[in-house]
């Protein structure tokens, strides 16, 4: 589980299994179920720490789709609020990020901790 480094929003993670394939149809019964582990680890964190309205969670395969690893499939988290759309990607190409990813990062690492054994 890692930061996204150009976020969608604040807290925005990726779940990168450590089997590099390029398709989850490719990924073995046991890395999936780790990938799909990960990613409740990773919405409780998300919940304790930043209290998002909802989630948005996806793969993208392939460059066409916006693959940035196109050869490594990982999940995309991105936490959602109302009424966290804003015009700045819409008019100048700019992403307005309330708050610094290292301490994200930091309240993250936190709320992993805290929640792991739930």
């Amino acid at each position: 589980m890692m930061l996204n480094r150009y976020p969608y929003n604040n807290g925005h993670l990726m779940i990168v299994p450590f089997q590099h394939v390029g398709t989850i149809e490719k990924l073995s019964a046991e890395t999936l179920a780790e990938l799909m582990a990960q990613a409740q680890l990773a919405l409780k964190a998300l919940r304790f720490a930043m209290k998002p309205d909802g989630f948005n969670m996806g793969i993208n395969e392939g460059k066409v789709a916006g693959a940035g690893f196109a050869d490594h499939v990982h999940l995309h988290v991105v936490p959602r609020w109302n009424g966290d759309t804003n015009f700045m990607p819409v008019i100048a190409e700019i992403k307005v990020m309330p708050e610094h990813l290292d301490l994200v990062y930091q309240q993250l690492k936190e709320a992993i901790a805290a929640v792991k054994d739930q």
